[in-house]
């Protein structure tokens, strides 16, 4: 029997418990900003848990890549094609009034051990297939290009919000100080829609922002002049930095001198990293051809030696490359993966600019062992529909489902997640989300997406706002 007195003191014992257990949820809970030096705010910060990547490259495909004439096979595509989408009659899209459904307009092979039916597109990705790890199941919130990119890098259709590489500079700071911890470099033709919005910094400190520059035009302003020696330009530096500790020590505390300071110490080191990083001359004849940096198609040679610029980038410790494939320009296929009108003659353009030297990224990578502990993410704003246009040759935007993938550090290989229906209209199965993808990329860094954040006008701002799941089935 419990006794009055028993009972009372199990209450007292239990409660206290309760509580106990209350402040741990509540401190698991509670959001976690990075300290931060005003004097190195780029140097390496710890994350959360131990990481499975130490740096990330995103290669987006600007424009939205068709996903069905890509990496999403589906037979009943094939079986009905030039027939009525079911249940789909009248439909209206971006653009207008959708026609038939249309088969891939290039054929799909099964690659590698693990099968997987990629098309002739992309014919040297798709030796890698084995590599990748596919969501077949992606949604975008927004069918229109600006809001789509803006949500694919900073997680809200919004303008003003900052870039994910700005958010991982951010939590871990940078592996190297001779060059930055976020690099941006847009394509050979341009940048894309939304333009820096891709790689702002936002309401973080502008120290997070990303740096872009690609292979052939470097970081301006930063050579010394051909008419100032070099000791000079060393004894220059040296007499700057000690007036500029003066200035500092009179100033205890004031951060934004500090970081203003740092930016000034970073930008004279880069003299020396980012010009070293950005020549090619000394990589081998093979590599070269391998990413094709002389080819004669002037623009897959620029995007080449843009691929090439982020592997030597990633293997000099930047923490975070952002690679374009594609630019925004008015006009119908000018330079990007926006295909209304003209698909088929419009990607036989732009497979070749993307296929060679995106490929040779992803096995380079793998040859010298960075893929080991760098993730790669290949991605663009939305798909498209299974459908052509009514009185066009071309497929229009589709943001209910689409495929990226990932490769390397923490997922699995030659693996497929998720599917859109029969047809590759919409995701169905295993729907994944944005904010489900930024989350992932970020628990692969170490990063808890709920608990990193940046308190900003009265709010605790996070890439992934108050939404996101890691997609845990494809973490190997």
């Amino acid at each position: 029997m419990l006794l009055r007195r028993d009972f009372l003191q199990h209450a007292v014992t239990g409660l206290g418990g309760i509580a106990l257990a209350s402040l741990a949820a509540a401190d698991e809970a509670r959001p976690l900003r990075p300290v931060i030096d005003p004097s190195r705010p780029l140097a390496p910060r710890a994350p959360h848990f131990p990481p499975k990547a130490k740096r990330v490259v995103v290669l987006f495909c600007s424009g939205a890549l068709s996903h069905v004439d890509t990496f999403d096979y589906k037979p009943e595509l094939v079986r009905r094609h030039d027939t009525p989408m079911p249940g789909a009659s009248g439909l209206v899209t971006f653009q207008g009034e959708q026609g038939n459904l249309v088969r891939p307009l290039w054929e799909f092979k099964r690659r590698g051990e693990s099968g997987k039916a990629v098309s002739e597109l992309l014919p040297r990705l798709a030796e890698l297939a084995d590599e990748m790890c596919f969501i077949h199941s992606m949604t975008a919130k927004s069918n229109t290009h600006g809001p789509a990119e803006n949500q694919m890098s900073t997680g809200f259709t919004l303008d003003g919000f900052p870039g994910m590489g700005a958010w991982a500079s951010y939590a871990l700071g940078a592996e190297t100080e001779n060059l930055p911890a976020f690099v941006a470099i847009p394509d050979p033709r341009g940048v894309p829609q939304v333009g820096p919005r891709h790689w702002s910094s936002a309401f973080l400190p502008a120290v997070f922002q990303g740096t872009a520059f690609t292979a052939d035009k470097p970081i301006p302003n930063l050579a010394r002049p051909a008419t100032i020696e070099e000791r000079a330009d060393a004894d220059t530096r040296a007499f700057l930095k000690a007036l500029n500790e003066r200035h500092l020590e009179s100033r205890p505390g004031d951060g934004d001198l500090a970081a203003r300071i740092s930016s000034y110490e970073l930008a004279a080191r880069m003299q020396l990293g980012a010009v070293e990083a950005s020549d090619l001359r000394g990589e081998s004849e093979a590599t070269r051809r391998s990413y094709g940096v002389d080819d004669p198609n002037r623009v897959k040679a620029g995007f080449g030696r843009n691929c090439l610029l982020a592997r030597r980038l990633l293997e000099r410790g930047v923490r975070f490359v952002q690679l374009f494939n594609g630019a925004y320009a008015m006009g119908e296929g000018v330079g990007n993966w926006d295909g209304h009108k003209t698909i088929k003659a419009q990607y036989d353009i732009h497979a070749p600019i993307l296929d060679q030297p995106a490929a040779a990224l992803l096995r380079d990578l793998r040859d010298r062992g960075l893929l080991e502990d760098t993730l790669v993410v290949f991605t663009t704003e939305f798909g498209r529909m299974p459908t052509f246009q009514k009185g066009a040759s071309g497929r229009d935007h589709n943001p209910k489902g689409f495929t990226v993938w990932l490769a390397g550090a923490g997922v699995k290989r030659g693996y497929s997640h998720g599917a859109t229906d029969e047809f590759g209209h919409k995701a169905v199965e295993k729907v994944a989300t944005i904010y489900d993808l930024h989350a992932t990329i970020l628990h692969l860094l170490g990063l808890d997406h709920e608990r990193l954040s940046y308190y900003h006008n009265g709010i605790e701002r996070r890439l992934t706002d108050v939404h996101g799941r890691v997609i845990r089935e494809i973490l190997s």
